[in-house]
């Protein structure tokens, strides 16, 4: 006899006791590994968007799994008043790794965001405080993160907002350096754009932005919350495009599905955030730290970098055949294991309709799909899994013809 609630009545339970602010499937998840996970009542899928691209390593990696059982059974919690060994371990791992900076920790890509927005007003004179954001991105819910967010429908009913932040249209280097000023401090933007639909930069965008920001003495910040941690088949982002941040934020997979976040400031800016100006109570605890190592180490371990970029490159041979087979397929776009799939018609039907099938996928901005899958995703899974978008896309398209 099975110890889980059917779905049925888990989606009952929260009716009643949970907060509906998320729009949820009706399906209770209770188990996975790898690429895999299982409802309540025995249903496979085949997870291509597994914990919202927190999963890069697939549910319950052994390593992690393995780390965070020892870290429970030694020390759960010890405030940031101590010393912490597998702390410092973790940040050096993440320094040597990108491009040589100092760790704050955290435990989201919202404060890890919130902490790099304080840090750069507080490397710079007060009366520079303005900061330029782009045009479909997605920073965080907190209230700055979300004031730099520039997508109009996430501020709704929640203003007055944070002041200081000046918008510019995502890849438009003219316009950023119009929007140079006396009071800018930073420039803050992800690589590539993850919620926005997977948006690439133009070609020099990024190394425009380096540029700007070392002529007028600016911070540039990208925020590397999905960019991160092996998903573009580099360690970070920045060295897929080959242009080095003057601070990165981290989360998500950063701790292989752990709750995690972190700041990377090159040390002359990281001294300025000085005892007192910031504090994250929980942020990097001994169990996110032994996770956080045990991901870098699993990726090295398994050479997942370079399977990654075999992945990439088959998954966008698949999806771009998507192209030429469906009308309303308009453009693919891939960065490592970002996919964005644009079509000319609502996603969300093609999201339910791969459910049905078994695959669990995602769709931003109305009519992308979105697939951030796992870096030890097997090369089969991944060729099933695109021929079952397929199979979504032509029942889909069948019924909107038919209709």
């Amino acid at each position: 006899m099975s110890d889980y609630l059917s779905s049925s009545d888990t989606v009952e339970l929260f009716d009643q006791y949970v907060i509906p602010n998320y729009v949820r499937y009706p399906v209770n998840l209770v188990r996975g590994e790898g690429s895999k996970v299982w409802d309540s009542e025995g249903k496979e899928y085949l997870d291509l968007f597994p914990g919202w691209g927190c999963n890069l390593l697939g549910h319950c990696p052994p390593r992690i799994v393995e780390a965070v059982q020892k870290q429970v059974a030694e020390l759960i919690h010890v405030p940031n008043t101590w010393y912490m060994q597998q702390q410092g371990q973790w940040a050096q791992m993440l320094s040597e790794r990108s491009y040589g900076g100092q760790a704050f920790f955290c435990n989201s890509g919202a404060e890890a965001n919130e902490a790099a927005i304080k840090l750069a007003r507080l490397h710079t004179p007060a009366e520079r405080y303005k900061i330029i954001t782009f045009t479909g991105g997605f920073h965080g819910r907190t209230l700055g993160a979300l004031t730099a967010t520039a997508q109009p429908k996430y501020h709704e009913g929640l203003g007055p907002l944070v002041a200081g932040f000046t918008y510019c249209p995502f890849g438009d280097l003219a316009a950023v350096r119009e929007a140079v000023g006396d009071q800018t401090c930073a420039i803050m933007l992800e690589p590539i754009q993850g919620e926005g639909g997977v948006q690439l930069p133009p070609d020099g965008f990024l190394q425009g932005l380096r540029e700007l920001a070392d002529e007028h003495g600016l911070v540039l910040i990208f925020d590397e919350v999905q960019t991160g941690c092996g998903r573009t088949g580099e360690w970070f982002g920045h060295q897929y495009f080959g242009v080095e941040p003057d601070i990165m934020t981290l989360a998500k997979s950063l701790c292989g599905g752990i709750a995690g976040g972190a700041m990377m400031a090159r040390p002359e800016i990281a001294a300025s955030l000085k005892p007192g100006t910031h504090a994250s109570t929980f942020g990097g605890n001994p169990i996110a730290a032994a996770a956080g190592i045990a991901a870098i180490e699993t990726i090295e371990a398994e050479g997942l970098l370079d399977h990654a970029k075999q992945l990439s490159q088959l998954i966008e041979e698949k999806a771009n055949a998507l192209v030429d087979q469906f009308e309303f397929v308009r453009q693919v776009r891939v960065a490592g294991l970002m996919i964005g799939i644009e079509l000319d018609i609502e996603g969300a039907p093609i999201v339910a309709q791969c459910m049905k099938q078994g695959l669990l996928i995602n769709c931003t901005q109305g009519n992308i799909l979105r697939l951030l899958p796992a870096m030890n995703l097997e090369l089969s899974d991944a060729e099933r899994g695109l021929d079952m978008i397929a199979e979504a896309l032509q029942a889909v398209g069948r019924e909107s013809i038919e209709a």
